[in-house]
C-alpha cells in the first residue's frame, strides 16, 4: 500500500504543476505569465495542504496553506456545492495584500466533497491608491473582496464582475486572471477525478494521512539532529520615512523549532506592514530549506515549524494597517532567520542578500488620454553562501522569475533602455556575494509617466558574515541625477528616464581568504572592477 501511496503522491504533484503550468499559459498579466508570481495546490477536506506547485512563490504558497480553512468557515462545507468557485483577496486570510487573489475549488467526486484546489496570483491593478507603499490604511489601498462565491453552482456571480470593472484600471486583466485562476483549479478538479476513477477511490483521505504523517515524521527527523539552542539576531531596514527593526529569537525542540518575532517595530504608517500569515510563511519558509529542504511542502512538514509575533508589530500588523508593500518588509524575514539560525548550526545559511523583490509599477497616460499600468518584477543579488558565491540577480526568498524586457515593453509604452550586472554590488569576502543589476527605464514618446519605486536596502545594504563585505546599496534616481528614496511615487519629466541600481549581497568570510584566480575571474567577466579586485583583495593583473 506504501508503493501505491508513493506512486498517488507523485501523481498529486503532477497535477499541481499542471494546474500552475494552466495558470501560466491562461493569465493575463505579466507578472503571472513571465515571473511565475503565483501558487497552486492541492487540498484535503480537513483544509490540509497535500502538495504544491514547484512553480510558485513561498510568500503564496505557505499562506495558502492556512488560507483554506478560512474559505472553509466562511463559506460554510454544508452548502459547497459542484460548479462552485470562491474567491478573496482579504490579506489576513489570504496571502498578505490586496493584489494577490486567491481561488478556492470545492472537489466533489461521486456527489461527496473530497478536496480543494486553491491558487493565487498577483493583479496588476486593484483601484485604490494603486501599487505602492504610500497608503495609510487597507481602505485607500484598493477595492477589498471578501471570501465569496465567485461561481454558485457554475453561475458566475456577475454582481462582483460589475464592481472590479468599475473600480480597477486594468478591469480586463484583473478580471481575465480571476477567470484564469477558476480555470487552473478546474484542470487540477478533472485530473484528481480521473485519479480516482483509475484507483477506485472513494475520497483521498487515506493517502492525505499518509503524506501528512510521513512529511511530518521526516521533518522531525531533521530536527532531532540539530542541537537544543537558542540564538536571537535583529537587521535594520530602510522602511518608509524611518527605518525599521526587525528581531527575531530562534531556540530548537526536539520535535520543533520556534521563531519568535518579539522586539520588532510597532506598525508603520505606510503601506509596508505585514500581515501574520505571509510573516508565518516565510519564517517557516527559512527553517525548513535550511533544516529539511529535501522534505516535501505540505501541512506535515510546516507544523514543526512554530511562529509567533506580538500583534500590532510591523511582522502582525492588524486591519487597517497598510499592507500594500508587505513583501519589502516580509522578504527579509528569511535572513533575519538565518542570522540566528547561523548561531545555531554554522556554516549552513547564507550571507544576507537583496531579499526583497527590486519592483516597480509605472503609470502612463498617452496624447490621447489612454491610460496603461506596468508592472516589472527584478532582483538584486544573493548572499554568499558558506563554500560558493551568491547568485546574481536571483529572485530570493520570493523564486519568482525576471521578467524579460521584452515582455515589459510588451505589456505597454515603456521603453527599458538598459538592464545589465551590476559591477563591484557583490560584497567582498571568501565567498562574494551575488550582483544586482543596472536598469533604466522611460516612456515612449509622447506618453507621460507616473513612476513607482518598491525598493529597498538602501541605507542598509546587505550585510555580510564572518569577515565578509556588505552588498551595494540600492539608487533609485533621474537621469539628470536627482535622487529619490526606495519607495517614491514621482513624475518622470519628458525626456528624462530613471536610473535604479539594484542591490547586491553580502560576502562570507575575509577577502583576503579569497582565491586569486577567483578574483581574477571575476574581473574577467566584468563582476569586480580591476580597482575593487586590488583594493578589496589585494589582486594584481
Amino acid at each position: 500500500m506504501s508503493v501505491q501511496n508513493q506512486i498517488m503522491w507523485n501523481r498529486l504533484i503532477s497535477i499541481v504543476e499542471e494546474q500552475a503550468q494552466a495558470l501560466i499559459r491562461t493569465a493575463f498579466s505579466t507578472s503571472v505569465r513571465e515571473a511565475g508570481d503565483l501558487s497552486a495546490g492541492i487540498y484535503d477536506r480537513r483544509g490540509r495542504m497535500l502538495a504544491q506547485a514547484v512553480t510558485g512563490t513561498p510568500g503564496h504558497v505557505n499562506a495558502m496553506a492556512a488560507a483554506v480553512a478560512h474559505f472553509m468557515r466562511e463559506i460554510g462545507t454544508d452548502t459547497m456545492a459542484e460548479g462552485d468557485v470562491y474567491v478573496t483577496n482579504d490579506p489576513w486570510m489570504g496571502t498578505g495584500h490586496l493584489h494577490d487573489i486567491t481561488v478556492v475549488t470545492p472537489v466533489f467526486h461521486k456527489g461527496q466533497l473530497v478536496a480543494y484546489f486553491a491558487c493565487t496570483a498577483h493583479v496588476v491593478d486593484i483601484g485604490g491608491r494603486g501599487f505602492g507603499a504610500d497608503g495609510e490604511s487597507i481602505y485607500e489601498e484598493g477595492l477589498q473582496i471578501p471570501i465569496i462565491r465567485f461561481a454558485d453552482k457554475g453561475e458566475v456571480n456577475k454582481t462582483l464582475i460589475q464592481m472590479l470593472r468599475v473600480n480597477t484600471r486594468e478591469p480586463d486583466q484583473v478580471i481575465g486572471d480571476i477567470y484564469a485562476l477558476a480555470a487552473c483549479n478546474e484542470v487540477g478538479l478533472r485530473r484528481l477525478g480521473s485519479m480516482l476513477d483509475e484507483y477506485g477511490l472513494p475520497d483521498i483521505e487515506a493517502l492525505a494521512d499518509f503524506i501528512v504523517d510521513a512529511s511530518h515524521d521526516a521533518t522531525v527527523q531533521a530536527i532531532a539532529r540539530l542541537p537544543r539552542a537558542k540564538a536571537s539576531n535583529t537587521m535594520t531596514t530602510d522602511g518608509y520615512a524611518t527605518p525599521i527593526v526587525l528581531a527575531c529569537t530562534v531556540e530548537t525542540h526536539p520535535d520543533h523549532v520556534h521563531v519568535d518575532f518579539t522586539g520588532c517595530s510597532a506598525p508603520d504608517p505606510k503601506g509596508i506592514n505585514v500581515p501574520f500569515i505571509y510573516t508565518v510563511a516565510y519564517a517557516a519558509y527559512a527553517l525548513k530549506i535550511a533544516i529539511a529542504p529535501e522534505v516535501p511542502n505540505n501541512a506535515g512538514s510546516l507544523a514543526p515549524f512554530r511562529v509567533s509575533a506580538p500583534e500590532n508589530t510591523i511582522v502582525n500588523a492588524k486591519r487597517p494597517h497598510p499592507v500594500s508593500l508587505r513583501h519589502v518588509i516580509g522578504h527579509l524575514i528569511p535572513d533575519t532567520v538565518f542570522g540566528a539560525f547561523d548561531q545555531i548550526v554554522p556554516d549552513m545559511v547564507p550571507a544576507e542578500g537583496a531579499g526583497a523583490l527590486c519592483n516597480f509599477q509605472v503609470s502612463l497616460r498617452g496624447p490621447n488620454g489612454e491610460r496603461s499600468e506596468v508592472l516589472t518584477f527584478n532582483s538584486g543579488g544573493t548572499g554568499a553562501r558558506p563554500t560558493l558565491d551568491g547568485l546574481n540577480a536571483t529572485a530570493f526568498p520570493s523564486g519568482v522569475m525576471t521578467m524579460p524586457v521584452e515582455a515589459t515593453e510588451h505589456a505597454g509604452p515603456v521603453v527599458i533602455h538598459r538592464k545589465e550586472l551590476r559591477p563591484d554590488s557583490g560584497g567582498a569576502g571568501q565567498s562574494r556575494g551575488g550582483l544586482g543589476q543596472f536598469m533604466e527605464v522611460g516612456p515612449r514618446d509622447g506618453f507621460a509617466m507616473e513612476f513607482r519605486a518598491q525598493l529597498d536596502r538602501m541605507k542598509f545594504p546587505a550585510r555580510g558574515r564572518k569577515g565578509g563585505a556588505p552588498g551595494g546599496p540600492t539608487v533609485v534616481q533621474l537621469s539628470d541625477g536627482t535622487q529619490y528614496p526606495a519607495k517614491a511615487r514621482f513624475q518622470v519629466p519628458e525626456g528624462q528616464t530613471v536610473q535604479l541600481a539594484f542591490p547586491g549581497g553580502g560576502g562570507m568570510g575575509e577577502p583576503s581568504q579569497r582565491d586569486l584566480q577567483a578574483v581574477a575571474r571575476d574581473v574577467r567577466l566584468g563582476y569586480v572592477s580591476e580597482e575593487a579586485a586590488k583594493r578589496d583583495y589585494g589582486w594584481e593583473a
